[in-house]
C-alpha cells in the first residue's frame, strides 16, 4: 500500500516556511570573500532563487529522523552550495553551454568563464567548511559521515561521473540503462545524499535509511524524467533557463526514448515506490511524502 500525504498537512505553507529559512540562511553563509568579485559571483548564483528542493529535503529527512531542522542547516546550505557549483559549471561553453539560468544571465555570461569556473571551486570547497566548521551541536561522527556522503556525491562517483557520461553521449543512441546512469549520478546522486544526510545528522536507523535510499533513487529519477518531459513542452520563459536544450544538443532523454506519455508513467510510478518505502514511517513522513508528489506535479 502506497503511503498517503495527511490531508491536515499544509504542503504549501510547509514548502514556503522551509525555503524562507533556507534563503536566509544561503544568504548569511558567504562572508567578505576577496577579491569583491568572487564573492559577487558566488552570491549572483547562490542567491538566484529557484525552489530548493535539495536544502529542503535534508532538514526534512533530519525531522523525520527525530533530529531538529536547525542542525541540519548548515549541511542544508552546503548541498544547495554544490548543486550550484554544477549548474554554473554546467552552463558553461565547454559544457552545456546555455546562456540563461533561473531566469537571467548565466554566471559566465555576466563574470567570464573563469571567474565561473572559480566561483563554482570556492562555493564547493565552502560547502565541506559548512558542514565541517560551521554545525555545532552536531556529534563529530555524524558530520564525518555526512562528509562521506557529500564527497561521493560531488565527485566521480557522482555528479561528476555522470556529467562525462552525458557529455560523451551527445548525439550518440543511448539506452534506457545508460541515461539511468547518468542521472542516476548527475542528478539522483546529490538527491541521495540531501535525503541522507540530514538523515545522519538526526542519527538514523538503518532501518530508516535504507528506506531513504529507496525513496530517494525514486524521486532522484522521477526528477530527472520531468525535467526532460519539461524541456520539451515548457517555454524558456516559464522554466527560467533555455527550453529544447537537450533536443539542440542532440541528448538521449526518457521523451526519446519511451514517449513523452510512457515517461510521465514512469515517473509516476518511481514516486509511488518512493513514497511505499516510506510506508512504516508515514505518520511522521508527510513533507517528504508531498515532496515526492510536487516533483511529478511541477511545471519548471
Amino acid at each position: 500500500m502506497t503511503a498517503a500525504v495527511s490531508t491536515t498537512f499544509d504542503f504549501a505553507a510547509y514548502l514556503e516556511a522551509a525555503r524562507l529559512r533556507v534563503e536566509a540562511a544561503l544568504d548569511g553563509s558567504l562572508g567578505p570573500e576577496r577579491p569583491e568579485t568572487l564573492r559577487e559571483a558566488m552570491r549572483y548564483s547562490l542567491l538566484a532563487g529557484g525552489k530548493r528542493l535539495r536544502p529542503i529535503l535534508c532538514l526534512a529527512a533530519c525531522e523525520l529522523a527525530g533530529g531538529q531542522a536547525e542542525q541540519a542547516m548548515p549541511t542544508a546550505v552546503a548541498l544547495e552550495m554544490v548543486h550550484t557549483m554544477s549548474l554554473i559549471h554546467d552552463d558553461l561553453p565547454a559544457m552545456d553551454n546555455d546562456d540563461l539560468r533561473r531566469g537571467r544571465p548565466t554566471n559566465h555570461k555576466v563574470y567570464g568563464d573563469a571567474n565561473a569556473i572559480l566561483a563554482g571551486d570556492a562555493l564547493l570547497t565552502r560547502a565541506f567548511e559548512m558542514v565541517a566548521l560551521r554545525s555545532p551541536g552536531v556529534p563529530a561522527e555524524r558530520l564525518l559521515a555526512v562528509v562521506g556522503e557529500l564527497s561521493l556525491a560531488s565527485g566521480a562517483p557522482g555528479l561528476v561521473g555522470g556529467q562525462v557520461v552525458d557529455l560523451e553521449c551527445e548525439g550518440k543512441s543511448v539506452d534506457l540503462d545508460t541515461l539511468e546512469y547518468i542521472h542516476l549520478h548527475k542528478t539522483g546522486a546529490l538527491l541521495r545524499a540531501c535525503v541522507i544526510s540530514g538523515a545522519l545528522i538526526a542519527g538514523a536507523s538503518e532501518a530508516l535509511l535504507e528506506a531513504l535510499r529507496v525513496y530517494a533513487r525514486g524521486i532522484g529519477l522521477a526528477f530527472q524524467i520531468i525535467d526532460d518531459i519539461l524541456d520539451v513542452t515548457a517555454s524558456s520563459e516559464v522554466l527560467g533557463k533555455t527550453a529544447g536544450k537537450d533536443l539542440t544538443a542532440d541528448k538521449t532523454t526518457y521523451p526519446k526514448l519511451l514517449g513523452l506519455e510512457e515517461s510521465r508513467r514512469r515517473a509516476e510510478a518511481l514516486v509511488a515506490e518512493a513514497k511505499a518505502a516510506l510506508d512504516p514511517w508515514r505518520d511522521r513522513a508527510a513533507p517528504l511524502l508531498a515532496l515526492a508528489d510536487y516533483i511529478t506535479s511541477r511545471d519548471r
